[in-house]
């Protein structure tokens, strides 16, 4: 038998390709959609979860809690007796 001569190139390691460096994503706003309830405490409490939107995902916690904290007193004002006004006690 004879040797054929591939015609090959000699078994170089090849240089890797370096990938361009990638950065992790940014925040990206969810595109939920917010309905106004008509309780202008409660929509400005929704309103404020936009902000998370913006936010790296470890900060979304503070605002979750500020804004489950507003619902909370805006549901507990629901059952507050009315308060009287300055002219209802008259005796």
């Amino acid at each position: 038998m004879t040797d054929a001569v591939s015609g090959s190139a000699p078994d170089v390691p090849e240089e890797p390709v370096a990938e361009p460096a990638r950065e992790p994503a940014g925040p990206a706003p969810l595109g939920l959609v917010r309905t106004p309830t008509g309780h202008a405490g409660v929509d400005a409490h929704l309103e404020r979860l936009a902000d998370a939107d913006h936010l790296p995902a470890d900060e979304h916690a503070a605002v979750y809690e500020d804004v489950h904290g507003g619902l909370r007193e805006a549901l507990t004002a629901l059952d507050a007796p009315p308060v009287p006004g300055p002219y209802e006690n008259r005796s």
